[in-house]
């Protein structure tokens, strides 16, 4: 799933190998998923953007969004993003095709869910979308300690720490996904109450949250995860579905799971208060 490392690394492999590069057919919706969401009609894909060069990939939460003329199209959670070169085997079934001037393709597939939004950013009214952009993301200056206590301040003590993380918006584009090492690495468990927690703790929980994602975006994203060209990140998961049942990278007991809040949760009964 697109969470920030995954987000930022795929905006600067596109940068990297189409931008500048003139879209040569667009299609939308090739094959049916009901929870596959556009903006509008299909057609509107091929008749917006057919013609325009692809400008700047920027990725910020869980989108990456790439310029085309006065519009952007929007990548979100749930969508893969794969590049293939020309006279690469495309996949029998996918949701959008960017054919480019050189005869390479920008495809999107949906599993589960996802969204493929082209819109005009002065006009486009999406919650989600406005609240993303809007707001810092950790490693850029805004997002200071002093920030994040206040986020802090204007939750409910109440609120576990994956609810206050992973949840609302908050901090969007950190996800359940990314959450696990986090928490691994500031000593909390998903389900310990904010309230609980003391003053003294708090920098070391911002210090784990900004440190843990600097290393996933510089590895490329996680090896749960996959980049622009299909291949895994360089960031080894320490709490993943992969890991569970082994040995704790810190304490050697053995790494758990439980569902919770509608996902599940991976965690470390030793180093993990709760």
């Amino acid at each position: 799933m697109l969470e920030i490392p995954e987000s930022l690394t795929i905006a600067a492999q596109l940068n990297e190998t189409v931008k500048g590069l003139e879209i040569r057919r667009v299609e939308a919706a090739h094959t049916k998923h009901s929870f596959a969401w556009y903006t509008g009609d299909p057609d509107y894909y091929a008749e917006t953007m057919e013609g325009k060069p692809l400008g700047e990939a920027i990725g910020w939460g869980s989108y990456v969004e790439i310029d085309v003329g006065d519009y952007r199209f929007a990548v979100g959670d749930g969508t893969n993003l794969r590049y293939y070169a020309s006279g690469e085997k495309l996949p029998p079934r996918y949701q959008t095709r960017i054919e480019l001037e050189d005869g390479s393709n920008l495809v999107c597939t949906v599993q589960m869910y996802g969204s493929m939004f082209l819109v005009d950013p002065k006009e486009y009214d999406n919650f989600y979308y406005h609240v993303a952009k809007e707001k810092p993301m950790p490693g850029s200056e805004e997002f200071d300690y002093a920030y994040f206590r206040e986020l802090r301040e204007q939750a409910s003590g109440t609120l576990s720490m994956k609810a206050f993380l992973a949840t609302e918006q908050r901090i969007p584009g950190l996800g359940n996904g990314v959450l696990q090492d986090i928490l691994l690495r500031a000593g909390l468990h998903p389900k310990k109450k904010m309230g609980t927690v003391p003053e003294s703790r708090w920098r070391q929980v911002y210090q784990a949250l900004t440190d843990t994602l600097e290393k996933m975006t510089a590895a490329g994203g996680r090896n749960t995860e996959k980049d622009l060209f299909g291949r895994p990140g360089r960031y080894p998961v320490m709490l993943s579905k992969n890991t569970l049942g082994k040995g704790c990278p810190y304490c050697g007991n053995t790494i758990q799971k439980a569902s919770y809040l509608g996902g599940t949760v991976y965690f470390c009964p030793g180093c993990q208060e709760l």
